[in-house]
């Protein structure tokens, strides 16, 4: 018996109900059958009422399953490489109840400097349980009794101490884990590319019909390495200004002066990006 079919026999006996975190990018085929066949009434799309409301279309949704057997799902079991999302468990739950839980820890930071923690990605998830005390695990987990991923190359399940409602924490934990660099990479191409296309939908298509969308996104994200942006609105920043530059893309004049530490450096070409839009003095 796999480790998923091991974790799936004891949620059964534990008399609890399965729910599926599916992460719709990539998943186009699964995420129709499984909307289909369930009904609406069924699953909850993660975004809904939150300031990620614009990327619902292409987010992540918590469904209520009855069982693994469904086609689609056993196709997910088959290649977890795929990083689809997660299985979970919970007791007597109400699914607008158990989305609420994540809802309340989608969303990090203050305006203007908010992100999506994609705590739907297994790979995070993965890094936050095995990052995380024992004692943090119910904070986080909330109202669910345990979860099953795939993570570092194998399945692994997590049972929640404590399950039930638990208040987010003034500074939650999970946001301290350690991310190495080419998996921050990976997340932060994710989020760009999800928030591009559905804040900046026409200019990315313009976009799409002279370049490749990934290469000019990933070379972005790699000057965001070299030059040290790595603050939420320096990201924005040089995304949002390179849509509007000839060739997509920063010129000569974006380049770091020598001495110029990272924040200089941003403020400087900030200051004159206002400057050429004539919004200095304004």
């Amino acid at each position: 018996m796999s480790p998923v079919e091991q974790w799936l026999h004891a949620q059964s006996r534990a008399g609890c109900e399965l729910y599926l975190m599916l992460d719709t990018e990539g998943q186009s085929a699964e995420h129709a059958a499984l909307t289909r066949d369930l009904g609406t009434e069924r699953f909850r799309p993660l975004y809904s009422g939150t300031p990620a409301e614009s990327l619902v279309p292409t987010g992540p949704l918590l469904l209520q399953i009855d069982t693994a057997q469904h086609p689609a799902i056993q196709t997910l079991l088959a290649t977890p490489e795929r990083n689809w999302g997660w299985l979970a468990s919970a007791r007597h739950a109400e699914l607008d109840l158990l989305a609420a839980h994540w809802r309340e820890r989608l969303i990090t930071g203050e305006r203007p400097n908010q992100a999506v923690y994609r705590m739907h990605d297994n790979r995070v998830l993965g890094r936050a349980l095995a990052h995380l005390q024992p004692q943090h695990r119910a904070a986080f987990l909330g109202p669910f009794n345990s979860v099953c991923y795939w993570h570092a190359e194998r399945w692994n399940a997590i049972d929640n101490p404590d399950p039930g409602h638990h208040p987010l924490p003034m500074d939650p934990p999970w946001l301290h884990t350690p991310t190495p660099e080419l998996i921050y990479a990976n997340v932060l191409f994710d989020n760009t590319r999800r928030y591009l296309v559905g804040e900046h939908t026409e200019a990315m298509a313009t976009l799409a019909e002279q370049l490749d969308v990934d290469e000019w996104l990933w070379g972005l994200i790699q000057l965001t390495h070299l030059w040290g942006w790595q603050q939420p609105e320096q990201v924005h920043f040089l995304l949002t200004r390179s849509l509007q530059l000839p060739g997509y893309r920063p010129g000569k004049s974006w380049l770091p002066k020598p001495g110029e530490d990272p924040a200089m450096h941003f403020e400087r070409v900030y200051q004159e990006a206002l400057y050429w839009q004539g919004e200095v003095g304004r």
